[in-house]
């Protein structure tokens, strides 16, 4: 680790934080991943937690999306599902962080065969005891796996609309770009957004700045995820600043899937200085071998943060969450307390 980043671990390590755009099935530590493999064996996911290290190095983002696919296929009953939640949860409460809004895939799960209202009650239990024993506040996105196309988006609209459990605030699109236009989502969001649910779909990751705009007028955006192609078109990096669109800036993520090729190269630089607001995210944290932390200390290395700019880097993630206004207000508080608590350290 740079020196600056060195320095700056200490401060980022306590500094209350959120995040908004990390995934369910994704957040899944080695520990809890081998305990899902052991407890199905036919699955072809490494039991022994040193192995996975070598299991989740992606030669590409295809290979990534099947790797993560193979993770999801261990989410079997309602059970695996209060687990991994809860231990998610768990890994954030060490980092400090205090809201998250959690990408969750029901569709996968459901079709695997966990009932719908089981799957519902496991995520909601996990939620609040969280809350309650780990000061944690979770949220979700319920996200269409892409790849599975048209049928999956339409399952996923029903079983957030139809059956939405009391945390979740957003809709969204993951997987595969490449193949997968986002213009066919449309009937699906406009019934999610009907419903008071905010878009937030991924866009521009491994694709075109064009796929940020299909996001963006298609299926109304709030915000978008990754957005890692938007540097390449300034009027689009003009309409996001203008807008206040906010980017879900996920740099270790976008190294590991190859979706930029160093972090010396990563966009976020361009990103800030056309004034878009930027938001700090893991995406998928030990598939990566990284946690929110980490990409902190990225974030000031890449743009050349010290505590105070670290400090307004978190209010970002604040302002762009979907957290009601009182809850925002505290977060944001809680941040300026901390960080002017900080300065006057000896």
């Amino acid at each position: 680790m740079p020196d600056n980043e060195t320095a700056l671990a200490p401060f980022i390590a306590e500094l209350p934080k959120a995040e908004l755009h990390v995934h369910h099935v994704g957040s899944a530590s080695p520990r809890i991943v081998a305990e899902l493999a052991a407890r199905h064996p036919d699955s072809r996911v490494p039991t022994d937690p040193a192995a996975l290290a070598e299991y989740f190095t992606f030669k590409d983002f295809a290979h990534f999306v099947e790797i993560y696919l193979s993770v999801v296929d261990l989410i079997r009953d309602a059970e695996d599902v209060r687990l991994l939640t809860y231990e998610v949860a768990r890994d954030m409460a060490r980092q400090n962080i205090r809201y998250a809004e959690l990408t969750v895939s029901p569709y996968s799960s459901v079709r695997r065969g966990i009932p719908d209202v089981a799957f519902m009650e496991a995520i909601e239990d996990a939620r609040k005891a969280a809350e309650s024993e780990l000061g944690v506040v979770l949220r979700w996105c319920f996200d269409i796996p892409g790849e599975a196309g048209l049928t999956a988006a339409e399952e996923t609209a029903r079983l957030a609309v139809d059956l939405r459990p009391e945390g979740l605030v957003s809709f969204g699109l993951g997987g595969p770009e490449i193949g997968v236009p986002r213009p066919q989502f449309k009937p699906h969001f406009d019934r999610a957004i009907a419903a008071g649910l905010r878009s937030v779909p991924h866009a521009g990751e491994t694709t075109g700045p064009e796929t940020i705009w299909d996001a963006l007028n298609h299926l109304r955006a709030e915000r978008i995820g990754h957005g890692t192609s938007a540097t390449q078109d300034p009027r689009l990096l003009e309409h996001l600043a203008e807008h206040r669109i906010p980017l879900e800036v996920c740099p270790t993520s976008n190294i590991a899937t190859r979706a930029v090729r160093t972090l010396d190269e990563h966009p976020i630089k361009d990103m800030v200085a056309a004034g878009v607001l930027v938001t700090i995210n893991s995406d998928d944290p030990p598939m990566f071998g990284t946690d929110l932390n980490n990409e902190y200390a990225v974030a000031a290395r890449l743009l050349d943060l010290d505590e105070a700019g670290l400090a307004a880097l978190a209010k970002n993630a604040v302002e762009a969450s979907f957290l009601d206004a009182p809850g925002k207000a505290r977060l944001a508080a809680e941040i300026d307390t901390y960080t002017a608590s900080w300065s006057s350290r000896p």
